[in-house]
């Protein structure tokens, strides 16, 4: 059965460490992965910004929600494009929410790997994310991905 996670269930560390982690991105400290999401709200239509992690391997880029159906996730899926800035770099991007088979693809192929590689890695995401990324079926079920491909050349994946 899917878990959906709402923004009420956020840890309120997570919420306070967001709010730094965003004021020191806009302020241009390189900060890992780590990167800004600018998208238009889907009632209000004003541009919402937050912190996300933009993972980078070989040549693609995804953007994936720890905590679920928060609310960048709904505005990004119903615009299908955003802003995102990483290291002073600005890029308008589209954005393709992953299905169920490519999340648990992306879990398994190219976040695990990635948090393998760095001292620590897997310890990190169950600790602050609250994900074992050795059951990548069980964390696809509740989290969202989606791949970032620059507006020129979106869809040059073929996907």
């Amino acid at each position: 059965m899917s878990q959906v996670i709402d923004t009420a269930v956020v840890p309120r560390r997570v919420s306070l460490f967001g709010a730094v982690l965003r004021r020191l991105l806009v302020r241009g400290v390189p900060l890992g992965p780590n990167g800004l999401i600018t998208v238009r709200g889907r009632k209000t239509g004003l541009p919402r910004t937050t912190a996300v992690a933009i993972i980078e391997v070989s040549g693609r880029r995804w953007v994936w929600a720890p905590w679920g159906e928060v609310q960048w996730v709904r505005n990004l899926r119903a615009a299908g494009r955003a802003t995102v800035v990483k290291r002073g770099k600005k890029e308008e991007v589209s954005a393709r929410e992953l299905n169920a088979a490519e999340r648990i693809a992306f879990f398994r192929d190219v976040l695990a790997p990635l948090a393998r590689s760095v001292r620590g890695g897997m310890t990190f995401f169950r600790v602050a994310d609250g994900v074992d990324l050795r059951k990548p079926v069980e964390i696809a079920e509740s989290r969202r991905a989606f791949e970032l491909e620059p507006l020129a050349t979106a869809g040059a994946h073929g996907r």
